[in-house]
C-alpha cells in the first residue's frame, strides 16, 4: 500500500511541492510570463509579478537573502523605498494620497528579489528572448492596426497610428530597447561567421525602428535611440562601420521626413484605409494630417508648433505644459531644497499653482513634473536627488563587462536614465518595470557569472 500510495498522482505532487528545483523554475515561468504580458496588459502584469513572489518564497534562504541585501545595488533602492515611506510623515497631503504616491516607489523592492534569484537561475535569457517575441508581436499588430485600424483594442475616441494597445510612448521605449539591444548579438553572430542567425536578428532590429519611422515614434524615443546607438556604435564598432550606420541612418530619416506613409497605405488598401477613424468626415483637420502626413515630419512639426503656441499665444500644448511644470517645479524645490514637500505633496502643488496669473489658460494639473529628478527633488529634496543618482550609479558600475548580459543592462539603466529627463519613467508602471525587470535580471546573470568566475579562480589556484 505504501508503494502504491508513493506511486499515486498526490505522492508526485508532493513530492513535486517539496523540490527546490520546481520552485525555483516556477518563479522562471512567471518571469516569462511577465516579460510577455508586459507590453500589452498592466494587469497580468501585476498578477505574474505577486505569482512570481508567491513562488519564490517557500524555499527561500534567509540568511543568504539577508546577506545579500548588504550590496549596494540593493541596498540603495531598498532605501530610496524607504524613503518614499518616511517622507509622508511631513507631507500636507491627505493620507490616502501619500499612501498612493508611496507604491510607485514600492516596485524597486523587486531589484533584490531578481537579483538573488536570477545569480542561481540560469533561465535569465529565456526572460529576455520573450520580452523580444512579444515586443515582435506587438510590432506586427502596429503594422496590421495600420492597414486595418479596427483591429484595435484601444477605443474610437483614442484611435492613434498603429497602436494596438496602450499608447506610442510605452510601445516607443518597448521598441527602442529591443531594437537597440539586438545589435549586440548581430555583431558577435556576423564576427563568429553565423550569417544567417545574424540576418534573421537584424530583420527584427530593422523592423521595430521601420515602426517608429515610418509609422508612430514618441519624441523621447526620437531623441534616445540615436544616442543609444551611438553609444553602442562607439563601444563596438570600428569608426568606418560608424560612418556607413551615420548614412544609412541619414538615408532612412530623409525617406521617412518625406514620403506620407498614410497616403502609400491609402493608395496600396483604400478599403482597409477608409476606414480609419481618423480618415472620417467629422475628423479635425489636424488628426487627418496626423495620419497623412509622414511621421518624422509630423513630429518635428508638432514640436515646433507647439512651442510657438506657447510662447507667442499662451495656448495649452504639449511643450506649454512640460514648460511649465518644470517652472514651477523649480520654485517648489527652492521652497523646500534638503527633504522637499513630502511624498504625495506634488499634486496639491500644482493644484495650487494653477490660480498663479502666469499660469496659462488651460494648462492640466499633473501630479509629476514630466522628469525624474524635478518629481524626485519636490518631494524629498535634495536627500532624494541623491538617492536617485546613487541608484543609477550603482547599476551602471555593475554592468562595465562585455558580455550579453553587461550590455543589456547597461542599456536599461543608460535608456531609463536618458528618458527620465522628459517622463518620471522610474514611478510609471510600465517603464518603471521595464527598469526593475531588465536591471533584476541581468544583474543576476552578472553576479552569475561572477561567482562562476571567482570559482574556477579559487578551483584553480
Amino acid at each position: 500500500m505504501t508503494d502504491i500510495a508513493g506511486h499515486s498522482p498526490f505522492g508526485g505532487l508532493v513530492r513535486l511541492l517539496r523540490d527546490r528545483a520546481s520552485w525555483m523554475a516556477a518563479v522562471d515561468v512567471f518571469a516569462i510570463l511577465t516579460a510577455i504580458v508586459l507590453p500589452f496588459s498592466t494587469s497580468l502584469t501585476a498578477i505574474f509579478i505577486v505569482a512570481m513572489l508567491i513562488a519564490w518564497g517557500p524555499f527561500l534562504d534567509l540568511r543568504a537573502f539577508l546577506y545579500s541585501l548588504r550590496r549596494p545595488i540593493a541596498a540603495v533602492p531598498i532605501a530610496f523605498f524607504a524613503l518614499a515611506v518616511i517622507g509622508t510623515l511631513w507631507s500636507d497631503a491627505a493620507w490616502g494620497t501619500r499612501l498612493y504616491a508611496v507604491f510607485p516607489a514600492a516596485k524597486l523592492l523587486m531589484l533584490p528579489v531578481l537579483f538573488y534569484h536570477f545569480e542561481r537561475s540560469g533561465r535569465g535569457v529565456w526572460v529576455m528572448i520573450a520580452f523580444l517575441v512579444s515586443c515582435a508581436l506587438l510590432m506586427i499588430m502596429s503594422w496590421a492596426v495600420t492597414c486595418a485600424p479596427n483591429l484595435t483594442l484601444k477605443p474610437a475616441v483614442d484611435a492613434s497610428r498603429g497602436i494596438f494597445v496602450k499608447n506610442y510612448i510605452d510601445q516607443s521605449q518597448e521598441f527602442t530597447l529591443c531594437a537597440v539591444a539586438l545589435a549586440y548579438p548581430v555583431v558577435q553572430l556576423l564576427r563568429a561567421g553565423k550569417i544567417w542567425q545574424a540576418l534573421a536578428l537584424c530583420v527584427i532590429s530593422l523592423s521595430l525602428i521601420a515602426n517608429m519611422v515610418f509609422v508612430v515614434v514618441s519624441r523621447t524615443a526620437l531623441v534616445t535611440l540615436p544616442i543609444l546607438f551611438a553609444g553602442f556604435g562607439l563601444l563596438h564598432l570600428r569608426l568606418r562601420t560608424n560612418l556607413l550606420m551615420l548614412g544609412a541612418a541619414i538615408a532612412v530619416g530623409l525617406v521617412a521626413w518625406l514620403v506620407p506613409f498614410g497616403t502609400i497605405w491609402s493608395s496600396v488598401a483604400p478599403n482597409l484605409c477608409a476606414a480609419h477613424p481618423l480618415l472620417k468626415p467629422e475628423m479635425t483637420a489636424a488628426r487627418r494630417e496626423m495620419l497623412t502626413s509622414p511621421p518624422l515630419e509630423w513630429t518635428f512639426k508638432t514640436f515646433s508648433r507647439d512651442y510657438q503656441l506657447y510662447e507667442e499665444e499662451q495656448v495649452p500644448t504639449s511643450f506649454g505644459e512640460r514648460s511649465t511644470y518644470w517652472k514651477y517645479a523649480l520654485r517648489f524645490i527652492a521652497a523646500a531644497p534638503l527633504v522637499g514637500h513630502g511624498t504625495g505633496s506634488s499634486k496639491g502643488l500644482y493644484e495650487q499653482a494653477a490660480h498663479e496669473p502666469d499660469w496659462a489658460r488651460g494648462i492640466r494639473v499633473f501630479p509629476n513634473p514630466h522628469n525624474q529628478t524635478l518629481n524626485v527633488a519636490i518631494q524629498w529634496g535634495v536627500l532624494g536627488v541623491v538617492m536617485l543618482y546613487a541608484m543609477w550609479g550603482v547599476h551602471l558600475l555593475m554592468f562595465r563587462g562585455g558580455d550579453f548580459a553587461n550590455r543589456i543592462g547597461l542599456l536599461v539603466v543608460a535608456q531609463n536614465v536618458l528618458t527620465s529627463v522628459f517622463n518620471s519613467h522610474i514611478f510609471d508602471f510600465h517603464e518603471g518595470w521595464m527598469y526593475v525587470l531588465g536591471v533584476g535580471i541581468a544583474g543576476g546573470m552578472v553576479l552569475k557569472s561572477k561567482a562562476a568566475e571567482q570559482t574556477g579562480a579559487a578551483t584553480g589556484s
